[in-house]
């Protein structure tokens, strides 16, 4: 069963990341989407080359910093090319080994016998040669995978012992399936990629030619400290910058480990056990069924239409079907159907996926929609702060050197014919410092860092939460059987060909205890089985398997053709209840005697049926038929294209499995409900169970009309425009096939919603795929469901879809908060440094001072904001759409109420700082020292203060859950007690005065009336359509005009 859950009421016809189809638009939808060669329909699977051209395009200063935490376009070409040598150098060797053997065929020689060794008969070379070459000539004077099991020491029924000494003897011979991974990058590194943004090498360049033109104007003592103090401003970004990165990744690191350490099961001293992939070792009996990952090199002991994706390894799309002629297995490909079991021949880096995996890099994943959005955003900030920073160095380098700038003490800086060059040369450079110091503040290298944070800190751990299936009602013999697992009313043939259908026509093993490597529902029934009797080892080994049919989502029903000792042969089926009902003919009675199924007998079977589905009950029909033994094909190749008989069967069973709703769930179904997010169920059951369980779990009500109730039959065969239509009216489909769930997410995106889909299945991959966000279920889900899927629910529990909603909405809205703040304190830091810039030719904030802001707003603001925990409040917002904008009307209020505030205060002090402070008597120097510190002081206090602001930018109490957020108060208090230090102990450093207590309160007063300022500017109402629509509209109105101007003329 999978649960498909969209949200966004934001619809928009027009919208390319859904796919729309339609051809009439509206003007002002028809403007927003043209198709380009920059178009990202979907950045969920962006073209590589496409993500190249916006990097390519857009303006950015330091492309390496900005796009650190996206995919890296380089790597993601190296892991190709590296993957092609691989592909490459794994068909030369074999073709090597072809043109060898037909060499020793032409020549009369044969494949050597390999040496016995100590312990094994083979090498791992000698295993490489046969299974990692596919050499089947080799395998064959081997004696087959027989032979091979018998030198390897290998029971093919009952694997290896598995005990401690015989696993270290393997891993000894063979090798551990591990590969040497490579090593992660160094702090070092990062300290190195921090180094390379190119504003901050520009000032390193500032800060050595400042040191060495002070150190020889003013001497050793006192020259250094304008070049050194930016100097070291400039290391403690980097430093902080490369602590920052360097957690991150490691974090990342342990994430990706956690991904990769898949656990299967592998048959051990006759019994099947849970091992990490990493356990495995050459020797290993290993079952595979569809969806899993094949877990090393091996062969093909023996299979049920087994087939293999390989397309991971030979870059070939095709699926390849295994047999006794194609037994050779890879490591790293998808079991694609069927089933089978493997003895594991090569691990580690005796594979192609070993050598494949050791020489990739660590891989970054794929751009988030948040991350493209961001970059956005980020270009168009940097892109103002280089505008502002080019016309501030543009105006003050012409009031320099045209004479219209003073120093400290009135005289005029310049003074064409007389001032030294010395002295010319460094009062440019401080110019440049400043200019380029406003791009460091200006150019958001936060926004990247705050998404990493957030998402680096929402990462949590889930314990698992199984649900154990039983079977609560069982009819057999034509009547209900109650308790379902007493037998002193069911005859003995019945009993007995109960449990050899049971027994051969599931996956599992072990004796009392079943170990079960299928679904929850096969589990239900082994159980049932078990309690009447059955002896599993006992009943398979008595009868041997001649051809299987493995479950099929589209016939839903799985079968399996047995011969017993006296070579009669049995074909068990086992399915959806109705659907196997339809096909019996007869019925075992209460006698053990087959009996025609009449009208009242299959009345009486569809009734029970119906009332087990009406009670939330997962039906299933167990039923087999007699065949004629001579009329089973013997050819391995016709064999294999037999179809088993699924008519005229013997109905055995019905029974009715209880799949217990968790209590978490309905009320996880309400929350979403609240949150916008409509909760649809895609099952394979029939729609009487499904619809019950819509109503226990609360995705349907009591009085839901019937179109919301849909069979996927219906649904597939109805046009794509009534897909569409139904699509939005649908809360359950019953019966669906993979391909129904594919179009229903189809459908949805189409009409502009956002879609995500959850699925354990191999065969909701497609589906996971195409969605915009696919969860899959961490302990039932396949490998194949994983690989397809954005995020893995480790506990397989649907409330964790609903804290992944809450955790979601958490990572969008702390983006937002961080934003606000930081456009908050670019817009003050810009408009004051311009203003002041031109009017006077000096600025208030220096360089110094400016890269500690950046260090506050960039490393600090982010860890700050972006690690808010989700509350109750984000779900009852409504979901953002699709193309709805970053940065809200709130935001916009907000931070321009804030930011006018800020400038209209300290532009005030700047220019009559002195009048209004009383300085007029203080000597020039001090005096705009003593000014210029206390805007410092306000102006960084006024962002401490705005912090609390940004944490809830749609709220009146700003300190609504502040006190559980120790990271937030800890790093506030660091921030204020390093201010304390750089204004009252760094002076020579930061240019700063000691201020007295007095200016000391009045800084805090002029960063305090930002809270009761905020507080009133949330009372302000804001329009619903968001002010980057307003003035695109407006544009495209006036292009519009223009045009028809243009044809008027004409």
């Amino acid at each position: 069963m999978s649960s498909i859950f969209k949200g966004s009421p934001y619809r928009r016809p027009n919208d390319l990341e859904a796919g729309s189809s339609r051809s009439a638009h509206s003007d002002d939808e028809d403007h927003e989407s043209c198709a380009d060669p920059f178009d990202i329909t979907s950045t969920k699977n962006a073209p590589i080359d496409r993500l190249r051209r916006w990097r390519q395009a857009a303006l950015v200063l330091n492309a390496s910093r900005r796009f650190r935490y996206t995919l890296d376009l380089k790597k993601e070409e190296e892991k190709k090319q590296i993957l092609r040598k691989i592909r490459a150098h794994a068909q030369a060797i074999r073709a090597a080994y072809l043109f060898k053997q037909a060499g020793e065929q032409v020549n009369g020689t044969t494949t050597p016998h390999p040496t016995p060794g100590s312990d094994f008969a083979f090498g791992p070379e000698q295993l490489a040669s046969v299974t990692r070459d596919h050499n089947f000539n080799a395998l064959q004077e081997y004696g087959g995978v027989n032979g091979l099991a018998e030198s390897l020491k290998t029971n093919l029924e009952k694997g290896i012992p598995g005990d401690d000494s015989d696993l270290l003897k393997r891993r000894n011979a063979f090798g551990s399936n591990t590969y040497p991974r490579k090593k992660g990058r160094s702090f070092w590194r990062f300290v190195w990629e921090a180094c390379q943004d190119l504003t901050l090498m520009i000032l390193v360049v500032a800060a050595v030619a400042s040191l060495a033109l002070g150190i020889k104007t003013e001497g050793p003592k006192e020259g250094w400290y304008d070049g050194g103090s930016i100097a070291f401003a400039v290391f403690l970004v980097i430093i902080v910058t490369a602590i920052s990165d360097y957690r991150q990744s490691l974090q990342f690191q342990k994430l990706d480990e956690e991904k990769r350490n898949i656990h299967l099961e592998v048959v051990r001293g006759g019994r099947r056990v849970e091992i990490s992939i990493y356990d495995i070792v050459v020797g290993d009996v290993v079952p595979l069924n569809i969806g899993d990952q094949v877990p090393a090199d091996g062969i093909l002991i023996s299979g049920h239409s087994l087939a293999i994706d390989e397309s991971s390894m030979t870059g070939e799309s095709d699926i390849v079907q295994k047999d006794a002629k194609q037994p050779f297995l890879m490591s790293g490909c998808k079991v694609a159907d069927g089933s089978g079991t493997m003895l594991v021949t090569g691990v580690g880096i005796n594979t192609e996926w070993g050598l494949l995996m050791a020489n990739l890099s660590e891989d970054t994943g794929e751009e988030t929609p948040l991350q493209v959005r961001l970059n956005g955003v980020a270009t168009f900030i940097g892109f103002v702060g280089l505008s502002v920073a080019f016309a501030v160095l543009v105006v003050l380098l012409v009031r320099y050197f045209t004479g219209h700038t003073e120093d400290s003490n009135g005289r005029q800086q310049f003074v064409a014919g007389k001032t030294s060059v010395g002295n010319a040369i460094d009062g440019a450079i401080k110019i440049v410092t400043v200019a380029v110091t406003i791009v460091v503040v200006a150019v958001p290298e936060g926004l990247p860092l705050a998404v990493t944070l957030t998402l680096a800190y929402s990462m949590k751990k889930m314990m698992a939460d199984k649900a154990l299936m039983t079977v609560v009602e069982a009819y057999a013999g034509g009547r209900k059987n109650d308790p379902p697992e007493s037998r002193s009313e069911l005859p003995d043939t019945l009993v007995s060909l109960l449990i050899e259908a049971i027994a051969v026509n599931a996956n599992g093993s072990g004796g009392g205890d079943v170990e079960v490597s299928g679904s929850p529902t096969e589990k239900a029934i082994l159980n049932w089985g078990i309690k009447l009797g059955m002896d599993f080892d006992a009943v398979r080994s008595g009868s041997s398997i001649v051809h299987v049919f493995p479950f099929n989502s589209e016939k839903k029903r799985g079968g399996v053709a047995i011969r017993l000792p006296d070579s009669k042969v049995h074909i068990h089926w086992k399915g959806a209840a109705e659907i196997v009902l339809a096909a019996c003919t007869r019925y075992l009675d209460t006698n053990g005697e087959a009996v025609a199924m009449d009208e009242e007998k299959m009345a009486f079977f569809e009734k029970a049926i119906e009332t087990m589905a009406a009670g939330s009950l997962r039906c299933v029909a167990i039923a087999y038929r007699s065949y004629e033994s001579e009329k089973v094909p013997t050819n391995e190749e016709e064999l294999a294209k037999w179809a088993l008989p699924e008519d005229d069967l013997v109905l055995l069973a019905v029974v009715g499995i209880k799949d217990p709703c968790r209590p978490s769930v309905k009320k996880s179904v309400q929350l979403c409900q609240k949150a916008g997010v409509k909760v649809r169920m895609v099952t394979g059951d029939n729609l009487k169970t499904a619809r019950a369980i819509a109503l226990e779990c609360g995705i349907l009500s009591s009085d839901a009309p019937e179109s919301s109730l849909i069979e996927g039959k219906v649904f597939r065969s109805l046009s794509d425009s009534e897909r569409e239509e139904v699509a939005e009216k649908i809360s359950v489909m019953g019966r669906s096939s993979p391909n129904d769930k594919l179009l229903l997410v189809q459908a949805l995106r189409r009409k502009g919603h956002v879609v995500a889909v959850t699925g354990d299945g191999t065969n909701d991959a497609p589906a996971l795929h195409e969605a915009d966000i696919g969860l899959a279920m961490g302990i039932q889900g396949t490998e194949v469901a994983k690989e397809s899927s954005d995020i893995i629910i480790l506990d397989d529990n649907f409330a964790s879809v609903v804290k992944v909603v809450r955790w979601g909405r958490s990572v969008y809205a702390n983006i937002q908060k961080f934003i606000q703040f930081q456009l908050t304190v670019n817009v003050a830091a810009l408009v004051i440094n311009v203003v002041a810039a031109v009017s006077s030719g000096d600025v208030p904030l220096n360089a110094v001072q400016l890269l500690w802001v950046n260090l506050i707003m960039d490393t600090l603001g982010a860890l700050a904001l972006a690690t808010e925990p989700p509350t109750d409040h984000l779900m009852h917002r409504p979901p953002v759409g699709r193309r709805e904008p970053l940065i809200t009307n709130i935001m916009w209020r907000n931070l321009l109420i804030q930011a006018i505030y800020q400038v209209t205060v300290l532009l005030v002090l700047n220019f009559d700082g002195k009048k209004i402070l009383h300085l007029e008597h203080e000597s020039k120097e001090h005096a705009n020292r003593v000014k210029n510190t206390l805007i410092f002081n306000a102006f960084v206090l006024c962002q401490i203060f705005n912090e609390f602001n940004a944490r809830k930018p749609d709220e009146v109490n700003i300190f609504r859950g502040l006190s559980k957020n120790y990271l937030f108060i800890g790093i506030v208090a660091i921030t204020i007690i390093l201010q304390a230090i750089i204004v009252e102990f760094l002076g020579k450093f930061a240019k700063t005065e000691k201020l007295s207590w007095q200016l000391w309160l009045v800084s805090i007063g002029i960063g305090f009336i930002s809270w009761p300022l905020a507080i009133l500017g949330k009372f302000i109402p804001v329009p619903e359509t968001p002010v980057s629509r307003v003035f695109s509209r407006m544009l495209y109105r006036r292009r519009n005009q223009s045009k028809d101007l243009h044809i008027c003329i004409y």
